[in-house]
């Protein structure tokens, strides 16, 4: 069994980054992401994507996601 924490990467889905931590969900929320019919994402879509689509700094998304993980 590793002991090594999983990191977020751009390139992973929404619904593996919603997998991947219990807390990640508060992080797509606080960035407005999937909360209303005009800013609904697919949880296959892939989160640099996500980003771009939306005008999110994809850096400023990866390192919330990964202060999870700290």
């Amino acid at each position: 069994m590793s002991t090594e924490t999983k990191k977020f990467t751009p390139q992973m889905t929404v619904g593996d980054a919603l997998a991947l931590h219990p807390e990640a969900g508060m992080i797509f929320a606080s960035y407005h992401l999937g909360g209303c019919s005009h800013c609904a994402i697919g949880e296959d879509e892939v989160l640099s994507d996500v980003c771009m689509s939306y005008g999110i700094p994809l850096e400023d998304f990866m390192a919330d996601l990964n202060s999870l993980n700290a």
